[in-house]
């Protein structure tokens, strides 16, 4: 029996390891930043990993138990592997905790902003959201595009069950910039 729960607990944490490496990935697309304008920078790829766990987390909420767990599991990951990276980075014992905190707040503050913007379908909210906290303050409309792709990928999520999400790991759209409005010049008449 205890052998048993041994293996349960460690079929979790791979689990949970799995679906967070997923979410790393979909997050170091190089789309997203030559793209979509997401900084190529320490802080920009913090943005880019907070962001689709957001959308993961939001997509979490929504499912019946035991995705609430699972959810919560994949919290304790995220900032476990933040804690290592701030330790790596050089920062030492004392500092880590303030940090951790406060890169707390700001990442529940981002869900917050995101999720709201979503539930409401409203792009503009988004896109401010977005160019405030992942674009360093750009403009809404240079934020467009990554609204747009945080949209589709929130469709996307939203098709996805609990165990798609565990077995075949979150579905993300491929970041892409969306095309430029067609401009006519002087000498095109139609």
């Amino acid at each position: 029996m205890l052998a048993g729960l041994f293996r349960r607990a460690d079929r979790r944490r791979r689990t949970i390891r799995t679906l967070h490496q997923r979410i790393g990935e979909a997050a170091r697309r190089p789309g997203l930043y030559t793209g979509l304008g997401v900084p190529d920078t320490v802080e920009g790829r913090f943005e880019a990993l907070s962001l689709h766990v957001i959308l993961v987390l939001r997509r979490l909420g929504q499912l019946p138990p035991p995705a609430a767990d699972v959810a919560q599991d994949l919290v304790d990951s995220v900032f476990m592997q933040l804690d290592a990276s701030l330790r790596e980075l050089g920062i030492g014992d004392m500092g880590v905790p303030k940090r951790i905190k406060k890169l707390g707040a700001s990442f529940y503050a981002r869900a917050g902003a995101y999720g709201a913007a979503l539930d409401a379908g409203d792009r503009t909210a988004l896109a401010a959201a977005l160019a405030r906290n992942v674009l360093d303050g750009a403009d809404t409309e240079a934020a467009r595009p990554l609204a747009s792709y945080v949209e589709a990928a929130a469709a996307a999520l939203a098709a996805q069950d609990l165990d798609g999400l565990l077995e075949q790991g979150p579905r993300f759209p491929e970041p892409a910039p969306e095309p430029a409005p067609a401009t006519v010049t002087s000498g095109d008449h139609r």
